[in-house]
């Protein structure tokens, strides 16, 4: 792109980066999520900005041809430098905790498919609910979510 520098650092503008030395290792395991088309887009971008940045390239011109903001390049140049490509995994997130567990979810799912003392055809949403303790609204989200049908 016209007026950007490829150059790791322009004198006199902005700080100096840390220039991205990869090994063979890393490089191969970059190239890989960054090609394939199964693997987290999220992470094939992460792995496109650190091959663009080891390349030469400066956090302004790797942001132009990848669509994304200065700040998201030299964050994930920042987060590879310190932690290498452990660092190019979602961190956890703020907020709110999981509405259940994976073993309340296992209990919806045996409530509604084990025969138990009930045929499994005949939970309620209610029902089920009240047997697992969440709510009805919880159960017909994790029911929609397996493609199951909400009535019996």
């Amino acid at each position: 792109m016209a007026g950007l520098s490829d150059t790791p650092h322009n004198p006199g503008r902005g700080r100096p980066k840390t220039h991205l030395v990869l090994s063979d290792k890393e490089r191969a395991t970059l190239s890989g999520w960054a090609n394939d088309a199964a693997s987290d887009s999220s992470l094939a971008l992460r792995a496109r900005i650190i091959l663009a940045c080891a390349a030469g390239a400066t956090n302004t011109r790797v942001a132009a041809e990848l669509s994304v903001s200065r700040p998201t390049v030299g964050k994930w140049r920042s987060r590879f430098i310190n932690r290498r490509l452990d660092g190019l995994a979602d961190e956890p997130r703020s907020g709110r905790p999981r509405a259940m567990s994976v073993e309340q979810i296992k209990e919806i799912m045996a409530g509604r498919s084990s025969a138990g003392r009930r045929s499994p055809t005949t939970w309620t949403r209610r029902e089920l609910a009240r047997y697992t303790g969440l709510s009805p609204s919880t159960v017909g989200r994790i029911w929609k979510s397996l493609d199951m049908p909400d009535a019996p």
